[in-house]
């Protein structure tokens, strides 16, 4: 195995048009696993350690951008305000050891459905910035994930950052496992409110063979709140739609049996989580709609 350490975002673009199947490796959270476990022997590791642009990121006027090896802890101690669900799913991840290395761009990049960033990322409309010798792109977050553990990167492409619109409204995220902490993900959930268009998005994880939204369950959610008037009067969502919400997000999973959990409990989870962050993210928006009322 030989091992490559570019010193520039240039000179990794160009080992990467080199060997094509170089593993970039980063925070190295899951790509030491599988090499240590013997579960990968890749012939080339691209260290992309010294790629000191790939930690920073940058808050504008309506997104920001996310260095792909941004750290976890530095999105939940510098991004909440911007990025409340990747600030919570963030805070599932691992142990504060691993969430001080990983970051968002090696779950990308190794596109396992259980990713605890997925749903965040599905919920808030992420772009993905590919770059390669021959130029950059934007890659949708809903045209990402490609397969199970699979992507659309083309093999001579990098992750350089991921743009994510800064928060209009609540969003919430949340994991099963089976213990608290230092687990894979059973199943998740992420719900992301947008008031400005009056949408509401989510994200599914450890559901199906890839993320994937509840595209059904969005579009019954948004339907409801826009004919009930709710998004104006900010009134308590009636039993009836959260259960139909429910319903429809449960739905919207295609899982597996597995050593973590049956298929059949996946899906009675991801509606008992869907229910309750919808619940979740509502009293929060009624709690703006209030003050914001108070002060006018």
């Amino acid at each position: 195995m030989d091992f490559l350490r570019p010193a520039s975002w240039e000179e990794a673009l160009a080992a990467k048009a080199e060997h094509p199947t170089a593993v970039p490796i980063a925070g190295g959270t899951d790509v030491m696993v599988e090499i240590n476990f013997d579960h990968r022997r890749p012939e080339y590791l691209l260290d992309l350690n010294r790629v000191g642009e790939l930690t920073e990121w940058e808050v504008g006027g309506e997104s920001v951008r996310l260095g792909a090896s941004v750290p976890y802890t530095a999105i939940m101690e510098n991004l909440r305000a911007e990025l409340p669900g990747l600030a919570l799913a963030s805070h599932t991840v691992a142990s504060p050891q691993i969430r001080n290395r990983g970051g968002v761009g090696g779950n990308l990049g190794t596109a396992s459905p259980a990713g605890d960033a997925h749903p965040a990322l599905l919920a808030a409309g992420a772009e993905v910035e590919a770059e390669s010798v021959r130029g950059s792109r934007m890659i949708p977050i809903d045209e990402f994930y490609t397969g199970v553990k699979r992507n659309a990167l083309a093999p001579d492409e990098l992750i350089r950052a991921v743009h994510i619109k800064k928060a209009d409204g609540p969003q919430q995220y949340s994991k099963v496992g089976t213990r608290n902490a230092m687990v894979i993900a059973v199943c998740a959930f992420g719900l992301a409110l947008h008031p400005q268009t009056r949408t509401v998005r989510t994200g599914i994880g450890s559901a199906a063979p890839t993320p994937v939204r509840a595209k059904a369950a969005e579009e019954f959610l948004s339907a409801a709140l826009e004919e009930g008037g709710f998004w104006e009067s900010g009134k308590i969502i009636t039993p009836s739609i959260a259960k139909q919400f429910a319903e429809l997000a449960s739905g919207g999973c295609n899982p597996i049996d597995d050593v973590r959990g049956t298929a059949k409990y996946r899906r009675h989870a991801v509606g008992i989580m869907a229910r309750r962050t919808l619940g979740w993210t509502w009293e929060q928006y009624r709690g703006t709609a209030r003050t914001l009322e108070g002060v006018a």
